[in-house]
């Protein structure tokens, strides 16, 4: 089979279906305002990303924990990569004190990837979801997590705590892991997902994105392999390169092939598909929850 695709010659300008307005409306309004009021930090900002209006009107909201940068080095990923600084052991209840203000009704947590540290993070982690319980009792949760490197006690971290919807990404195809995520593994990711699901997490996500030089069959074998391992949520997105020294992008996938796989995810079991070209990991990520 075929991805209906469009070449992309140098320079040439986004397709009309990846150009986006500006987010408006009162409730957006008023989040921004709180945001630069109180200097809270989260991924919708910092990554500029564009379903910021239309979450933050429906009370979501992303945040990163465990500082800004990141020990692996994926061709990918626009967060930077070096040494680490030390944890904040304050940041839990600086990130549930950021959802209350904000009065966030589902919150999405993600981080860096900490294996710098004995515990790869799950113990902040861990408390994270805790503070946020306790000072925002009605929020439901959605934990974006790292793989740990596959380490069971923490995931058994996360598990313990029990977030509504628990994530982990496999960004792309099994081929491309090892240019995509250099320091991951396919095989891992699945196993992560498939020990959640074993360990009774209600809801598993995960989430790939296009335009890296995939074909479809490869798309279908990964979606088919997130089946094996139990998963209920899984997003499709378009790559787009954060800067030039990242992987450039190689195709712009059409909406209706989005569509395809959407229909084709949905026939699989997944119990929500969200497909398209500005779907994003936590893109509608409050309807997950049903």
């Amino acid at each position: 089979m075929s991805t209906e695709i469009l070449d992309i010659p140098k320079r040439n300008p986004k397709p009309k279906w990846l150009r986006v307005k500006l987010p408006t409306g009162k409730k957006y309004t008023e989040l921004r305002g709180l945001v630069d009021k109180y200097d809270l930090h989260t991924i919708c900002t910092s990554g500029s990303c564009p379903n910021m209006g239309e979450c933050w009107t429906e009370g979501t909201a992303t945040f990163m924990i465990l500082g800004n940068t990141c020990t692996r080095s994926c061709g990918f990923c626009g967060v930077k990569t070096g040494r680490p600084d030390t944890v904040d052991w304050d940041e839990p209840e600086k990130v549930a004190r950021s959802i209350k203000i904000m009065d966030i009704k589902h919150a999405v947590i993600t981080s860096v990837d900490r294996d710098d540290l004995k515990d790869m993070g799950s113990i902040i982690w861990a408390e994270t979801v805790k503070a946020i319980r306790r000072m925002n009792p009605d929020t439901t949760l959605e934990t974006l997590i790292p793989d740990f490197q596959g380490v069971n006690r923490n995931i058994d971290r996360i598990v313990a705590v029990n977030p509504e919807v628990v994530s982990h990404n496999m960004e792309t195809v099994k081929r491309l892991t090892r240019e995509v995520r250099i320091q991951a593994k396919y095989e891992r990711s699945l196993e992560v997902l498939r020990y959640l699901k074993d360990q009774g997490i209600q809801r598993t996500k995960s989430g790939i994105m296009l335009g890296l030089g995939e074909q479809e069959d490869e798309v279908l074998q990964t979606m088919t392999d997130l089946r094996e391992v139990g998963l209920d949520i899984v997003t499709i997105g378009q790559y787009l390169q954060p800067s030039k020294r990242h992987l450039p992008v190689k195709e712009f996938i059409t909406p209706e092939q989005f569509k395809k796989y959407e229909t084709i995810g949905l026939e699989m079991g997944f119990r929500h598909v969200e497909s398209g070209p500005l779907v994003r990991s936590s893109y509608k990520a409050q309807k997950h929850l049903t």
